[in-house]
């Protein structure tokens, strides 16, 4: 038996309990993994807090990094010891989307990492970056490869384009830090002057305080000489679109991402249509796509930005944290 975090039926900070779960040895295709960090998200929060809550017990945290301890006949991929980082969506491995919603997604349709061994598919892990730590390879399942898949992806971002990335959160800053290594323009905006100078310090070329800046779409076609942004990480939701939509030039990529300021919305349709924006939907990516992350990071060297870690039984006070919006980056989980 191995220590495990369970989030009862409703979810609610109350309904946390450490327990323990089976430690099985792996099966033909299977690796078994002793998980030492996750990383915070806001799917994560929504079904621990109760937003989401499951309808049965279940392990939550979709993140999960950690070193491989045993191997089942037929893998080849993996070895003991490699170090290795899960997948959000395990039986999307490649081509276009292929699922719709959470219900094979661990932490919420089927336990998660929030635990110290897992026995799964060896096709629901990558390996991880090299040299990376376990706490940093945990970063890249969900906010790493949103921020990827958005913009490399199905942006297909070019050297000397722009970006807009909302806030300082994982997914705007993995966004701020694969666009300045593609050699694009940033435009990053936060409520908060001291994030803002944090995002410079990451290679952020222009800032904006919307607090300060509420009409902010037109203060970006300001900054870029009328014309707009090519793509923007929508991150806010229904309070943010519209600025966004001001901010994109005409024919350019919204990746739309996040639920922060709600899941329903007026959308400023005309503005879509006479201007000819393509709103994606991003719902994290493929095992195939996170392969390709992982490449392009070992040859270029990035580290992810880290806030504060918790240890496993502390991860209420993490989710507490998380909601204070007083982070910068990512929160971890120490297993």
């Amino acid at each position: 038996m191995s220590k495990a975090i369970y989030v009862q039926p409703g979810g609610g900070y109350d309904k946390v309990i450490v327990g323990s779960c089976p430690a099985r040895e792996p099966a033909a295709d299977e690796i078994t993994v002793r998980l030492r960090a996750s990383s915070l998200n806001y799917h994560d929060f929504a079904v621990v807090s109760g937003m989401w809550g499951p309808s049965e017990p279940r392990i939550p945290m979709a993140d999960g990094a950690g070193e491989v301890i045993a191997v089942g006949s037929g893998v080849r991929e993996f070895a003991i010891g490699d170090h290795v980082v899960s997948t959000f969506f395990p039986d999307w491995l490649d081509g276009e989307p292929l699922v719709e919603g959470f219900a094979t997604v661990p932490g919420d349709g089927i336990d998660g990492y929030a635990r110290e061994t897992v026995t799964a598919r060896a096709t629901s892990f990558t390996h991880a970056p090299k040299g990376w730590s376990h706490a940093e390879a945990a970063t890249l399942t969900t906010a790493g490869l949103t921020a990827w898949r958005a913009l490399m992806v199905d942006g297909a971002l070019k050297p000397g384009e722009t970006v807009l990335v909302q806030g300082s959160g994982g997914v705007s800053i993995f966004a701020l830090q694969f666009a300045k290594l593609a050699g694009a323009t940033v435009i990053a905006t936060s409520s908060s002057d001291e994030k803002l100078e944090r995002l410079r310090n990451l290679g952020a070329d222009q800032l904006i305080n919307y607090r300060s800046t509420p009409e902010w779409g037109q203060r970006v076609r300001e900054l870029t000489d009328g014309r707009g942004v090519d793509h923007v990480i929508e991150v806010g939701g229904p309070a943010t679109l519209a600025q966004s939509m001001t901010a994109t030039r005409i024919g350019g990529h919204i990746a739309v991402i996040g639920i922060l300021t709600g899941v329903a919305g007026e959308l400023p349709l005309v503005s879509a249509l006479t201007r000819q924006l393509r709103l994606q939907g991003v719902l994290v990516g493929s095992r195939s796509q996170q392969q390709q992350m992982v490449r392009a990071i070992d040859a270029n060297g990035l580290r992810p930005v880290i806030d504060r870690q918790f240890a496993l039984e502390q991860i209420c006070d993490a989710f507490r944290y998380q909601e204070s919006n007083r982070h910068f980056g990512k929160i971890c989980l120490d297993i």
